[in-house]
């Protein structure tokens, strides 16, 4: 089959790989109908996570069951299926408790943009959709494996309530999905942080009430400006810098929360300040199998369309111009299709 594989920083290939097969009586073995690059894949791509070995790439996906283990029961051959990022057995005592990103039986993806994927704990993972969806739907449902379930993760560990005003930190697809969910909870005011004019009307077509392009301190202090000086009930951190930390974190009134969710690299907090913020912080890997019945539901019903963020679509043997024009901040989230 063919997979991604990147070599350094800046190079990433399509390859000639293996075909995947089962190797426990959990796995399930899916054919991607879609996969994407991801935000987090630019750290190592930028040189910010080391590359000490080549390895594949990848880790969100739909598709169709090809096989499985003799312990799946739940998806079957020829089923459409939507997965996470995170593998989990849904029967561990975390799992129960709705946190599957921190499964006892926890695997995380990595080989996803590929033409084939070996699911680990599949059984626990993947959702079949009733029937296969229409092609018009495909880009939604493969946002709802990671960028829209970790922004519905970013808000709800913020604690957006209906009527409450939240701020986003973060444009890229992650950010933006945080729109979404900011909406969907209920906040009545919320405040997209972006520089960027496309991302800005899309942050506004989700439902974004107010737009700041200023960062840092002048960042701060138009979420001030516009929360008559206290800063805002929610904050949703989508990045993963110190910056971001910093401006999420100034940008909570007393008493409000910050939801991270952005991979951190070189963040720290500390302990006077947040001790005298008064404010709750709460985020990591999204429990992304916890929210995929509800938003695959949405989004089939037409409730959401996060699929808009993907504004490139290419075939996967043109991965690497996915990954250059993130990078290059000229695509919000590149789409491959197999």
């Amino acid at each position: 089959m063919r997979g991604a594989v990147i070599h350094a920083p800046g190079d990433v290939r399509l390859e000639t790989l293996d075909d995947p097969k089962i190797s426990r009586p959990t796995d399930a073995i899916i054919r991607t109908v879609a996969t994407c690059v991801c935000g987090s894949d630019l750290w190592p791509y930028r040189g910010a996570e080391p590359v000490d070995e080549a390895h594949p790439m990848g880790h969100e996906y739909v598709g169709i069951v090809e096989e499985v283990g003799s312990e799946v029961t739940n998806v079957k051959p020829g089923q459409f299926v939507v997965g996470s990022f995170a593998t989990s057995d849904n029967t561990c005592a975390n799992c129960r408790n709705g946190w599957q990103s921190s499964c006892l039986n926890r695997e995380f993806m990595s080989t996803c943009q590929a033409d084939y994927v070996r699911i680990p704990n599949a059984h626990g993972t993947l959702v079949a959709t009733d029937e296969h969806p229409s092609g018009d739907l495909v880009p939604s449902l493969l946002a709802v494996s990671d960028v829209m379930g970790t922004g519905w993760y970013a808000a709800l560990a913020a604690e957006v309530k209906p009527g409450s005003t939240a701020v986003v930190v973060g444009d890229g697809a992650v950010g933006l999905c945080g729109v979404i969910a900011a909406k969907e909870l209920g906040a009545e005011r919320i405040i997209a942080m972006s520089r960027h004019e496309s991302r800005q009307k899309l942050a506004l077509n989700f439902g974004a009430t107010d737009i700041i392009s200023e960062r840092g301190d002048e960042g701060i202090a138009r979420v001030n400006d516009l929360t008559g000086g206290i800063g805002a009930d929610s904050v949703l951190e989508c990045v993963g810098t110190a910056e971001s930390m910093r401006q999420a974190l100034h940008s909570a009134r007393p008493g409000g929360n910050v939801g991270f969710v952005g991979v951190p690299h070189e963040v720290s907090v500390e302990g006077q300040e947040l001790f005298f913020s008064q404010v709750g912080l709460r985020g990591g890997p999204a429990p992304v199998r916890r929210y995929l019945p509800d938003l695959i539901d949405r989004v089939l019903t037409g409730r959401i369309n996060p699929g808009k963020v993907f504004d490139l679509t290419l075939p996967l043997d043109r991965v690497a111009e996915g990954y250059r024009a993130m990078d290059e901040r000229r695509a919000i989230k590149a789409l491959l299709k197999p």
